[in-house]
């Protein structure tokens, strides 16, 4: 469905077969200029496409003439799936099935949280595959790449842990919605199967990073070591010193939208 007034295409895409099928709901803001690039916005953990952060960088790439294309990944938002079937691999599966069906030939990436980890191995298989979009450059915000076996299991109390090996998972209080967070045994499992904090990170485009000094989710460290891990690349770190993990405050989106701006006209 096009609508005409935005500009927009809202759709579902099929991902996966059988037992493994999900429909992912996918709305694609066209570019109203020629070979303009296209952004993606790359969610973080049980977050959303409605989240304030997508919708303003939805009105940057309206203002710019560019593309923008959001997603929501399986058990998340809009689409279909439960969200205790996800994983990493499953997740980056759906944002290399969105990112082909949109066309797109050149992409800013997006990643906010565990998005930044997606957009990390969405750039890596891409690279692999020598096929599809031609990164521009990225956008990470208080990304959190390894985030299972970096900030996860070495804090897991003997409980949790005990619930994990019964259950197959284990529940956390969260502080951005009134149902716990999940972790699922194949989440913590998959991730392994994910790291990138292991080599040399090769992105081959230029990457911004923003991230939060108080961020009690993703500590500053954890950015601090990802840049360590991207030594081929321009890159640009901002710290935010009273900065928390979502960055949604009305000073924190200029600076996002600053960051893709420069990063789309360079």
């Amino acid at each position: 469905m096009t609508d005409a007034a935005t500009n927009s295409i809202e759709k579902r895409i099929t991902v996966g077969n059988g037992p493994a099928a999900r429909e992912i709901a996918v709305i694609h803001r066209l570019p109203t200029r020629p070979n303009a690039p296209t952004l993606v916005w790359l969610g973080g953990y049980r977050s959303d496409m409605t989240g304030t952060k997508a919708l303003e960088l939805d009105k940057l790439a309206a203002e710019l003439g560019i593309g923008a294309l959001r997603f929501d990944y399986s058990g998340h938002g809009a689409s279909g799936g439960a969200f205790q079937d996800g994983t990493i691999s499953r997740w980056l599966e759906e944002a290399l099935a969105v990112l082909d069906d949109s066309k797109a030939e050149s992409v800013l990436l997006v990643g906010s949280s565990m998005g930044g980890w997606v957009a990390l191995r969405l750039v890596q298989e891409l690279r692999q595959r020598a096929s599809g979009p031609n990164v521009l450059g990225m956008v990470l915000v208080a990304p959190a790449p390894d985030f299972t076996a970096e900030l996860v299991e070495p804090h897991l109390t003997a409980e949790q842990r005990q619930s994990l090996a019964e259950r197959g998972y284990f529940e956390e209080h969260s502080e951005y919605s009134p149902e716990p967070n999940i972790f699922t045994r194949a989440l913590l499992e998959d991730g392994r199967n994910n790291i990138v904090l292991t080599g040399i990170i090769e992105t081959g485009c230029p990457v911004h990073i923003l991230q939060g000094m108080q961020d009690p989710d993703v500590p500053y460290p954890h950015a601090l070591k990802l840049v360590e891990f991207l030594p081929a690349d321009d890159v640009v770190l901002t710290l935010i010193r009273d900065g928390d993990h979502r960055l949604s405050r009305p000073q924190d989106l200029e600076k996002l939208k600053a960051a893709a701006a420069a990063l789309i006209i360079a």
